[in-house]
């Protein structure tokens, strides 16, 4: 340990801080970069997290998970039809280049999201907008075609943040590489591709929203993220006390870094990460419901969890989280793990034991291909089903690939299951991306295409009533979960790791981003 922590210092010119101004830089670590901090042109996280502490959006995200609160607009009414949502705006928010914030900023910020040259990728997290109209400088009547039930949720999310129509049309194609304005408590000062982020203290910010203490200004004078995408140098520097924050500690290694007495370790909740198994159910060897619920039935959760995760996640037993907005009670027992039983469900499907101990069907072996991506978890625990199904008669080809070919490989349909971990901030968020008609072939890789789900998943949408959106919603997870068309696996953990010298630390979980807009975090 005492050579990596050696490296790791030279390599990142780690010094001891003696001036007042060193002693003002918060020094965070992260695994990954981006191709750019442009939140409307992207879903990755890595862009995600460091939007999210120079840019705000209309409402803030509070610690449940659940609950859209004031930020930029400090309250809102939403007319009898669901369709017109008015914002009162704050009237005291400036950008970091000075120029004051107002309803014009919102009104451009959603026209660029859905204005096709934009290519947003998550546009519809803003609804299907209609107009955008704003009739003084301070309030915003946000106009949709139909009712979109989670619209404050979504609104939450860093591709809705606002922009600086400026800063757009001086950057051109460098916006959100050589610069970007925004009004959050950070301001975006430089970027080295592939190796450090650097924020500066937005002087003028005192908006932060009511889940915060402090709202305004933030207590350092920098903000220095660097990227070091090894996990070993990660963990080392984070323990030699090189950085102050991290978020990417590997989970292999939260026990380790639990034992440093130099470290606080926090775990985000709730925070809804899902590691499923998707079927391709328009595939011969899984289009029965039966060999899908065999294999779903036929895996320890529980041991994966303790012997691959070292107890970093949950067993997933349902495709949402019971923490989650709308989660449907009748979901609980529909997967009960029995390895007797599944090997009947493959006997009636016609699945009968070869000499070789693998079943066969029709000239056919259930040798079903699974793709995974050869990262993080990915790898061990589809080596362990891998294990569990054999058990069972089935024989998984496991398929490992890169994580830069990994989703084109996904794309294409030459394969029986696959493998990721998801975010997402509600049931109804995670059965309209996944389930709907319309997202066939990706996201809906299942190929499932059920008019029912879509008029669920569309009333569900247009829901006027919390109950009537929960309604369903649950409706939609009873189906497809009925239908075994996932095998879920765990809930993944996530976990901020800082110094013992930081005050009021505590991790956020908006996609797989712990650290939020850090008001509290001071020395």
């Amino acid at each position: 340990m005492r050579s990596i922590l050696t490296g790791v210092a030279a390599l990142l010119g780690a010094a001891a801080m003696s001036s007042a101004a060193e002693a003002q830089t918060l020094r965070v670590m992260k695994s990954l970069d981006a191709p750019h901090y442009d939140g409307q042109r992207t879903t990755w996280s890595p862009t995600s997290d460091i939007v999210n502490m120079f840019q705000d959006t209309l409402v803030a995200l509070d610690w449940d998970g659940k609950t859209a609160i004031p930020y930029l607009a400090k309250s809102w009414t939403i007319s009898e039809d669901g369709r017109t949502y008015t914002f009162k705006l704050r009237d005291d928010v400036t950008f970091c280049s000075g120029k004051k914030f107002t309803a014009a900023d919102v009104v451009y910020s959603f026209k660029r999201l859905k204005d096709p040259e934009t290519k947003a990728p998550y546009h519809w997290r803003a609804g299907d907008i209609k107009e955008l109209r704003a009739p003084d400088p301070y309030t915003v009547e946000y106009e949709l075609n139909e009712p979109y039930s989670e619209l404050l949720l979504q609104l939450t999310m860093y591709t809705n943040a606002i922009h600086n129509k400026d800063s757009v049309e001086q950057l051109g194609k460098d916006y959100g590489i050589k610069g970007i304005d925004g009004t959050g408590p950070w301001c975006f000062e430089s970027w080295q591709p592939r190796t450090e982020i650097v924020l500066k203290r937005h002087d003028a910010y005192k908006w932060g929203p009511s889940m915060y203490q402090n709202k305004g200004p933030v207590k350092f004078e920098k903000l220095s993220i660097k990227i070091v995408p090894e996990d070993a140098s990660r963990v080392a520097a984070i323990m030699g006390g090189q950085f102050d924050l991290s978020h990417q500690v590997p989970l292999q290694f939260i026990e380790q870094v639990k034992a440093a007495p130099n470290l606080t370790v926090q775990e985000a909740k709730p925070n809804f990460q899902l590691m499923y198994y998707g079927y391709k159910i328009t595939r011969p060897m899984v289009s029965d419901k039966r060999v899908r619920e065999a294999m779903n039935i036929a895996i320890n959760r529980a041991d994966i969890v303790k012997g691959v995760m070292l107890g970093n996640a949950e067993p997933a037993f349902t495709f949402v989280d019971p923490k989650a907005l709308d989660f449907a009670e009748k979901t609980k027992g529909v997967i009960k793990e029995d390895v007797e039983r599944a090997k009947k469900l493959l006997d009636e499907a016609g699945w009968k034991v070869g000499s070789d101990g693998i079943r066969e069907k029709d000239g056919m072996k259930l040798a079903p291909r699974v793709l995974f991506t050869q990262v993080a978890y990915f790898p061990r625990v589809s080596e362990a089903i891998q294990g569990y199904m054999r058990k069972i008669g089935v024989d998984w080809k496991i398929v490992g690939f890169d994580s830069t070919i990994a989703p084109a490989e996904m794309g294409k349909q030459d394969y029986e299951l696959w493998t990721v971990t998801v975010p997402y901030l509600s049931a109804g968020e995670l059965m309209n991306i996944y389930f709907n008609s319309k997202n066939i072939p990706t996201p809906n890789r299942m190929n499932w295409k059920d008019a029912e789900t879509d008029e669920w998943l569309r009333a569900g949408r247009a829901a006027l009533t919390d109950t009537e959106r929960a309604l369903n919603y649950a409706r939609v997870q009873e189906k497809v979960m009925g239908e075994h068309l996932w095998m879920p696996v765990m809930n993944v953990a996530m976990y901020t790791t800082s110094s013992k010298k930081m005050k009021s630390v505590r991790p956020h979980m908006l996609y797989q981003n712990t650290f939020y807009k850090g008001l509290d975090y001071s020395f």
